[in-house]
């Protein structure tokens, strides 16, 4: 669990930037290296969602924690399916 507890201070280092402009961002889970989350307020609908979510939140948490493979916002997927 060190990982996810590293994961939630990374997130939590990044959320005053969403909420700056008028986002939040959401620790849902840490399983099998993959990062879920959910992006919300502006960030849920934003256009540069992807390049956040890639270039911005994903690249942050793999320069800390390189065995994460990938970040999925939640929001882009039926809950039921997960």
């Amino acid at each position: 669990m060190e990982q996810e507890k590293k994961i939630i201070e990374i997130i939590e280092k990044l959320r005053p930037y969403l909420i700056n402009d008028g986002g939040d961002l959401e620790f849902v889970k840490y399983e099998d290296n993959i990062v879920y989350v959910r992006l919300l307020g502006a960030c849920a609908n934003c256009n540069m969602l992807d390049i956040t979510l890639k270039d911005g939140i994903e690249a942050a948490i793999q320069e800390e924690v390189p065995e994460v493979e990938e970040v999925v916002n939640l929001l882009s997927f039926d809950m039921d399916e997960l």
